[in-house]
């Protein structure tokens, strides 16, 4: 899979941006922006409490995948010092015309976030939902987080999550009935859902590594990685919680907090592999 074949996919149109949820109403119009939020808060209601807005009155923040600005612009609302950047130009130019019907500003520029320009430790805030994922090489971006984050600052994203029924559906669809039952859901995901070459993990996954990195923390970097908990509640809420009830839901939150520079959460995500 190339960037090229996922950004070519996204510039037809930015996340959650489609015809049939937008209508017919004036692309990028006061009214266009309002159904694309909407929409967006509806289906995704946890958002609001796990990136908790609010917290960035005064911080420098940098959003990593910024869709149509639905996000970015509570974040700028809310006071902070906002950059985005995006794989795609539609992106970048919805962003920037959502953020001016509010009267609002962020620097924002289209770059592929496997090398981002930014100086080291120069961010307090990284937020990305639902964009990593997308990438042909993840763990570039995790590396880039990991430089960009000043000692203390926060990352806040979110990741499809393996074995959920959107996954599942796909896999009825595109492996049982058409005779391929051993398709794995990894390689359903990459070839059927959204741009080619989508990943998607497991909360375990995850937990597993956190479990590691604290204990790495502890002994040697002093780094504090803990998860951020929304949704049901049960064996997961100490560790790193699915985001909907029952456990199908397709997105797994995390939340990350280093200190100085290594290679702890670069390590969280690269063991992470589809399978």
């Amino acid at each position: 899979m190339a960037q090229t074949a996922v950004r070519a996919y996204w510039e037809r149109e930015p996340c959650g941006t489609s015809p049939w949820i937008t209508g017919e109403k004036e692309r990028q119009s006061a009214e266009w922006f309002k159904s694309v939020e909407r929409h967006r808060y509806e289906q995704e209601p946890h958002i609001p409490e796990v990136a908790r807005f609010e917290r960035g009155k005064g911080a420098r923040l940098l959003e990593i995948g910024v869709g149509a600005g639905v996000d970015h612009v509570q974040w700028a609302k809310a006071g902070a010092v906002c950059h985005g950047v995006d794989l795609t130009d539609a992106a970048i130019e919805a962003t920037r015309s959502h953020l001016a019907l509010h009267g609002l500003h962020s620097e924002l520029k289209r770059v592929d976030a496997e090398s981002l320009p930014f100086a080291d430790a120069s961010f307090d805030i990284v937020y990305s939902w639902g964009v990593i994922h997308h990438s042909e090489r993840p763990e570039k971006i995790v590396d880039e987080i990991h430089r960009i984050l000043r000692p203390g600052g926060k990352f806040i994203g979110m990741l499809y999550q393996r074995r959920s029924l959107v996954t599942y559906k796909l896999w009825v669809r595109n492996a049982l009935l058409k005779g391929r039952p051993e398709r794995s859901l990894a390689d359903v995901l990459a070839n059927h859902m959204e741009s080619e070459g989508t990943k998607a993990y497991q909360p375990d996954e995850l937990s597993r590594d956190v479990r590691a990195v604290r204990h790495h923390v502890r002994t040697r970097h002093r780094h504090r990685v803990r998860p951020q908990v929304a949704g049901s509640a049960g064996a997961l809420r100490a560790r790193l919680p699915r985001l909907e009830p029952g456990g199908r839901g397709r997105e797994v939150a995390h939340e990350a907090h280093p200190g100085p520079p290594s290679v702890v959460p670069v390590q969280l995500w690269r063991n992470l592999s589809g399978s």
